[in-house]
Order: C-alpha cells, then sequence, then structure tokens
C-alpha cells in the first residue's frame, strides 16, 4: 500500500529555504557588482568574494537554485531538490567568504544533478522545448567545469548565456503548442539554435570567432521569438497576461542588442563595451523574462496565489529605463552614466521584489488557466 503524501503545507517547508538561499545569492551578487563599479559600500569582514564572484553568484547561485528549484517542483521527485540544495550551497561558501574550490565545486556538482533532472523530465517527455531546455543544463554544466579547471569567467560567459537562453526559449516552446503551428517555425528555429549552440562551441577553442557566431545566434533567437512567440497576440489582451508579454516581448529587443553587441565587439574581455554585452544579456533579457513568469513561478513554488497589480510596471519601466542609460554610458565612457544605470538597475530589483512579496502576502486566489 503506498503511503499518503505529504500535506502541501509540509512540502512547501522543503522549498522555502532553498529560496531563501537563491535570494540571497541575488542580494549578495548585486551588492558584490555595485562594488565592481566602483561604489564606495561596504563588504563584511573584508570579504570580497562577493566582488570577485559576482557573475558566478548572480548566474549560478540565484538563477541556477531558482530554475533548479522550479525543475524539482515540476518533477515532483524528492532527489530532485538535491541540485538546488547544492548549487545553494556552493553559493553560501562563496556568500560566507569561503576561499579554494569548494564553493565552485558545489555549484559544479548542483549543475550535474540539474543535468540529470532535464534529462529525467526528456525520458517522461520527448519533445523539441523538453530537449532544448535539457542542452541548456549540459552548457552550464560545461561552463562550471571550465570555471572550475580555472578558466577565466568571461570565456565562460557564452556557456552560461546558452544555459539560460535555451532555459527560456523551451519555456517558450512549450507555449507554443497553444497555437497554430506555422510551417516555417520548426526548420528556422533550429537554423537559429544550430548557429548559436555552434557559437558557443566555438568561442572554447576560437574566441573572437566564436563570439560573433554567438551573437549572430542571439540575434537569431531574438528575431525567432519576436516573430513566433505567442506574446505576440497575448499583450493585445488584458491584466497580468498583457503585463508578461510586455515583458517578454521587451526581453527580445534586448536579446537583439546583446546579440549585437556580441558579434560586433569581441572579444569579452573588460570595458565598457563587455559591460554593455553582458548586461543587455542578463539583465535585459533574462531578467525581463523574470519580471514576466515571476507572478506564475512563485505561486507554483510557494503554492501560494499571487495578486496582479498596475504598479508592477513600475520595475520593469525602472529596469528597462535605467539599462537603456547604462548602455549609453558604457558605449560613450560615461563613466557616471554608468554607475547611476547599475543604482537604477538594483533599485528596479529590490522594486521588483517589494512588489513580489506583498502581492503575495495580500493576494487571493487568481483565475486558473491564464498563460502567455
Amino acid at each position: 500500500m503506498k503511503p499518503p503524501s505529504p500535506p502541501p503545507s509540509r512540502k512547501r517547508i522543503w522549498r522555502l529555504p532553498l529560496l531563501a538561499l537563491g535570494m540571497a545569492s541575488l542580494l549578495c551578487g548585486v551588492w558584490g557588482g555595485l562594488v565592481r563599479l566602483p561604489l564606495n559600500l561596504p563588504l563584511p569582514s573584508d570579504n570580497a568574494n562577493w566582488l570577485t564572484f559576482h557573475g558566478p553568484l548572480m548566474v549560478c547561485g540565484f538563477l541556477g537554485t531558482v530554475i533548479g528549484l522550479e525543475r524539482a517542483v515540476g518533477l515532483r521527485s524528492p532527489w530532485a531538490y538535491a541540485a538546488p540544495a547544492l548549487t545553494g550551497a556552493g553559493a553560501v561558501t562563496l556568500i560566507a567568504g569561503g576561499l579554494g574550490r569548494p564553493g565552485p565545486v558545489l555549484l559544479t556538482l548542483g549543475s550535474a544533478l540539474f543535468v540529470v533532472v532535464t534529462l529525467r523530465v526528456v525520458q517522461m517527455l520527448k519533445a523539441n522545448f523538453t530537449i532544448t531546455m535539457s542542452i541548456g543544463g549540459v552548457a552550464w554544466l560545461v561552463g562550471n567545469v571550465l570555471w572550475l579547471s580555472g578558466w577565466e569567467v568571461n570565456r565562460v560567459v557564452p556557456w552560461w548565456m546558452a544555459f539560460l537562453a535555451l532555459t527560456i526559449v523551451g519555456e517558450r516552446l512549450e507555449l507554443s503548442r497553444f497555437q497554430k503551428p506555422e510551417r516555417a517555425a520548426q526548420p528556422l528555429f533550429l537554423a537559429a539554435l544550430t548557429l548559436f549552440l555552434v557559437g558557443v562551441v566555438l568561442s572554447a577553442f576560437f574566441q573572437s570567432g566564436g563570439e560573433r557566431v554567438t551573437g549572430a545566434g542571439q540575434l537569431a533567437l531574438a528575431l525567432w521569438l519576436a516573430r513566433f512567440d505567442i506574446a505576440r497576440r497575448t499583450v493585445r489582451e488584458a491584466g497580468l497576461t498583457r503585463f508578461m508579454a510586455v515583458c517578454l516581448l521587451a526581453g527580445y529587443v534586448w536579446l537583439a542588442v546583446a546579440g549585437v553587441l556580441l558579434g560586433t565587439c569581441p572579444p569579452l574581455r573588460s570595458g565598457g563595451t563587455y559591460d554593455a554585452a553582458l548586461h543587455t544579456f542578463f539583465l535585459g533579457f533574462v531578467f525581463s523574462m523574470i519580471f514576466g513568469h515571476a507572478p506564475v513561478i512563485f505561486p507554483s513554488v510557494l503554492n501560494l496565489p499571487i495578486a496582479f497589480h498596475g504598479r508592477f510596471y513600475a520595475h520593469v519601466a525602472l529596469l528597462h529605463g535605467s539599462l537603456l542609460l547604462r548602455l549609453v554610458a558604457d558605449l560613450t565612457g560615461w563613466t557616471h552614466g554608468r554607475q547611476w544605470g547599475a543604482i537604477l538597475n538594483a533599485a528596479a530589483i529590490a522594486m521588483f521584489l517589494l512588489n513580489t512579496v506583498t502581492s503575495l502576502a495580500f493576494s487571493t486566489p487568481a483565475p486558473r488557466g491564464e498563460r502567455v
């Protein structure tokens, strides 16, 4: 006889600490990024890890943990929670000032287990979107292995970009099943995906040439999403559905901008173009997706409803306006503009967290079936 399932409240209690680890990585990563500008902000006990590991904390500690948690919730298998637990533990090791390999090792082990989770999903449902997201997980693992073996973060970035881009594109492919298929959509998607992945692989051997191809692939994916994603239709609706579509379409614009920058300004090393190429992707594209999907992701992870408010547009507008300021400052060498852009980027993230938490705290159950 099968034992009864634990009540929802007991299931959720395992998720809260993992989500908290991801949020801690986000806050410490943003703080370290502001110190890198440089801004005269204190670091606890002279802990330079927040500064040194700004990128890994944001990509692996925050995004990797939250995405891993979301996958574990969807898979409904207790073992799958080990992936976000490992990445969260690795991030905490870095946040606490741990030196040497323990933090990167834990992050890499977490990404390896995440790949196993994605392969399990493919085994359960073999489809374009599950395979795409699994390839993204493999890219994350490869990037982490390269980072663990001593590669500089700027050389690992294309692999981390592939992880996030393919995770997001896979999710959009999943929802494309709810609209009438177009004959050209699948071959054009495969062409864009192949171009992007070829560029990522080439970047490991021929940095400049590989990054140019990667940028072209990003642009191709952005154009495909702008043309074929369901958000083109749902933006005409109202309420939460329209808000999500606005976030998605704005994110596709930033993905295209990131592709142009990466394709025309390689190699990724340092300076204004490096800052612009990375943050148009990670802030403009990825955080647009986070802002848009948060009203769905957080309720599914926490099993709590969320109340949509028009004030959500405030953190979206602040993110895009401040990122535009930062982009102009990066490309013109305007130091103060870059600093103010980054400060307002951080303020947009803080406003997003505040709006989301208050909406979760004072919400009533929302109608089912609202998707974008």
